[in-house]
């Protein structure tokens, strides 16, 4: 089966699991003559952190504008919980809307009056700043104002293409600790793309590479977070991944 088009990718009848928030199916996605995705069969259960990894080029932020229904697959199967929310590595907030917009930007009248703003923004600890403008606000923040917008439609499936890259390294730990907070409050399906390896041992539950287009290898992780960086686990699956993404120790 052939699926290109919008309503077979917004498919909210995903399979008999009910805890399935994403699954795909032989998924191709074609530019020209090259195949960026090459059959791609994927799934994410509700409540379970999925870190993907990959070199630049390799299909990791075509295959997540897929899940958002930003693109469209060339070929393949896909069927995706309608509740989707997308961080991307920029914050993308409006300059001329405060904080407390910003953060229903895209609802509907009807649902805006069904969302606490107020609350959205004290779990990620910027309640004092719903009137701020985001150019007070510092990279961190504005990047905490972002998962507050994505998070205040009770997403099933959580997109987050590398939301930490612009981001000093003390910075970056601590949204570490925010996004794993938030997940556990929440429990949606996450798909997270980053190039740290370290971030992807420390966040997820199942780590994949994404090598040409294919996936070359699905790690799944069972130590309880936060995960100490010194222990054997994590040295043992922090080398196979190097070797996986071609980097060699010296």
């Amino acid at each position: 089966m052939t699926t290109t088009t919008r309503e077979a990718i917004e498919d909210s009848m995903l399979t008999e699991d009910a805890d399935m928030v994403a699954q795909l199916t032989g998924v191709t996605k074609v530019f020209g003559e090259r195949a960026v995705l090459k059959n791609i069969d994927l799934s994410i259960h509700r409540g379970e952190f999925v870190a993907l990894l990959g070199a630049s080029g390799s299909g990791k932020t075509t295959l997540l504008r897929i899940l958002s229904s930003l693109d469209l697959a060339t070929s393949g199967t896909l069927h995706v919980a309608q509740g989707r929310s997308v961080v991307f590595q920029e914050p993308r907030l409006l300059p001329f809307r405060k904080v407390g917009s910003n953060v229903t930007l895209g609802l509907s009248r009807a649902e805006r009056s069904n969302v606490d703003v107020l609350n959205a923004l004290d779990e990620v600890g910027l309640a004092t700043h719903i009137d701020a403008w985001p150019k007070s606000l510092s990279g961190g923040e504005a990047q905490r104002v972002a998962l507050a917008r994505a998070l205040v439609r009770a997403p099933d499936l959580l997109l987050l293409d590398e939301p930490f890259a612009a981001l000093d390294a003390l910075t970056r730990l601590k949204m570490h600790d925010l996004v794993l907070k938030l997940w556990e409050l929440h429990r949606p399906g996450v798909l997270f793309i980053t190039h740290d390896i370290d971030e992807a041992i420390a966040l997820a539950d199942r780590v994949i590479v994404l090598d040409s287009g294919a996936f070359s290898i699905d790690i799944p992780l069972t130590a309880a977070r936060p995960r100490d960086r010194s222990t054997d686990e994590f040295v043992a699956v922090r080398d196979t991944l190097l070797d996986k993404l071609g980097v060699r120790k010296h």
